[in-house]
């Protein structure tokens, strides 16, 4: 392979492991605070020990997180030189915002959330968690402008240098602003808090199966089918807005995910396989009348890929099945938390096994969503690293080698799998473990203000 391929799988392979714990991070920030403002409310002791439980949970994303994401900013400068002289003036900004509103806000109140339960009041307890919760937040924001300015840049102007042009910011909100920042932000948040709700009703269904910490389990899955079922209809929504943008921004993408060839009405697939050598799409399309009625007047005339020369055109197979497999567990998931949430409702969850099963490897759906859906992203955006301004080909560092990159390549996927292994041992022994019963104060009620049906 040479230097530009070994380089581009480098980079997804760090940033696609990495990407495994942030949203998982924030959707289980929500969660907390969901539950520690419960606790506030009720004085229920099953809201404190579910809390204390999920707490732990949350610094093990929390840690293996930090520790993968360290290695990208390096690869920036190692491997994408030019990139990183022609995004600097850019990405300095947003990752500089990051790191005074999100890191530091979110690392500060940290040490609280983890050690402040006997130390501080609750009030201020519940503080920490929310800022908590807020940096990560502010964490997906700033690194989603950055990445959407690379899919649709604005408020910027292109400076001639002595080692080549480069971005300048114009206009800084301009650039957070940017035609994609907003619509893809709420997808990707959509996407967390959907990560954090199914990892609750995963290991909640694993208890309800095994009859272990019955009324921990009880309480902890209405909260994460509350929040999945919130989270899993926004998805919907944000995505249904994030692609109507795509239409307009990035029209060869989408002709890519749809294997959309020829100009005209766009047609949607629910699933199918691209002959790129006859330019033909063989699957399952819904009805004119659903695409017309789903995509409006966007979907009328979207440009066709012939309507791009070749070397400007994305791989559209690959792109086309990641496209569909994000959209197709995004649907299952909101299926399975409506099922869970009207069984739950109607106090039949626990004797439905099968749904119970099927909630316990669930957690594995929103972390396919994000990866897929992150993968679509920015494979669709090729052959550009900045749409229309940069070609990913002459972002490369002019010294690395391919042997070099080889070899950082196969270190970090070793170490990658260590750190895998590590937290798929830790996280399996806190779910052994369960709940800590010193948590749940003698004389407690159940969640549920008495009733344990489910």
């Amino acid at each position: 392979m040479d230097v530009l391929s070994l380089s581009r799988l480098q980079f997804a392979l760090t940033a696609g492991f990495h990407y495994l714990y942030p949203p998982l991070s924030i959707g289980l920030g929500v969660g907390l605070v969901v539950i520690e403002g419960l606790w506030l409310k009720t004085g229920l002791p099953i809201y404190h020990q579910m809390a204390r439980f999920w707490t732990k949970v949350f610094a093990l994303t929390f840690a293996i997180g930090v520790a993968t994401g360290i290695v990208l900013e390096f690869e920036f400068g190692t491997n994408w030189a030019t990139y990183s002289r022609f995004v600097g003036d850019v990405f300095g900004s947003a990752l500089a915002a990051e790191g005074i509103f999100a890191f530091f806000l979110e690392s500060g109140f940290l040490a609280v959330l983890l050690f402040g339960w006997d130390k501080v009041s609750r009030g201020m307890h519940f503080f920490a968690t929310c800022m908590v919760c807020l940096g990560a937040h502010f964490s997906a924001v700033w690194i989603v402008v950055a990445n959407s300015w690379q899919q649709t840049p604005a408020g910027y102007m292109i400076e001639q240098t002595p080692l080549g042009p480069r971005a300048v910011i114009t206009d800084f909100w301009a650039m957070v602003f940017n035609p994609s920042s907003m619509e893809r932000l709420s997808h990707v948040v959509c996407g967390a808090w959907q990560a954090g709700a199914f990892l609750i009703i995963s290991v909640s269904a694993f208890y309800l199966l095994r009859r272990k910490h019955e009324e921990f389990a009880k309480a902890s899955i209405k909260v994460g089918l509350g929040a999945a079922v919130v989270a899993s209809i926004l998805q919907i929504v944000t995505g249904h807005e994030s692609a109507l943008g795509v239409i307009r921004n990035q029209p060869a993408k989408m002709a890519a995910f749809e294997g959309h060839y020829q100009t005209g009405e766009l047609p949607i697939y629910a699933f199918g396989w691209v002959d790129e050598a006859s330019e033909a799409v063989r699957g399952l399309a819904v009805p004119r009348a659903v695409s017309r009625a789903m995509l409006g007047e966007a979907g009328s005339t979207v440009k066709g890929l012939r309507e791009f020369p070749p070397q400007d055109r994305p791989r559209v197979n690959l792109n086309f099945q990641f496209y569909h497999l994000m959209v197709g567990v995004g649907m299952g998931l909101m299926t399975v938390a409506l099922a869970g949430s009207f069984l739950c409702w109607r106090g039949a969850l626990s004797r439905s096994r099968w749904l119970l099963w099927i909630m316990v490897f669930s957690v594995l759906g929103p972390q396919i969503a994000n990866q897929t859906g992150w993968f679509a992203a920015e494979m669709g955006r090729q052959p550009w690293v900045v749409y229309g301004l940069l070609r990913t080909s002459d972002g490369l560092s002019a010294v690395v080698k391919a042997d070099a990159v080889l070899t950082s390549l196969l270190l970090f996927t070793l170490v990658y799998l260590l750190l895998f292994a590590v937290f798929v041992y830790l996280l399996n022994e806190k779910i052994q473990h369960g709940p800590d019963p010193a948590d749940l104060k003698p004389g407690g009620k159940l969640a549920s203000g008495g009733r344990a049906d489910l």
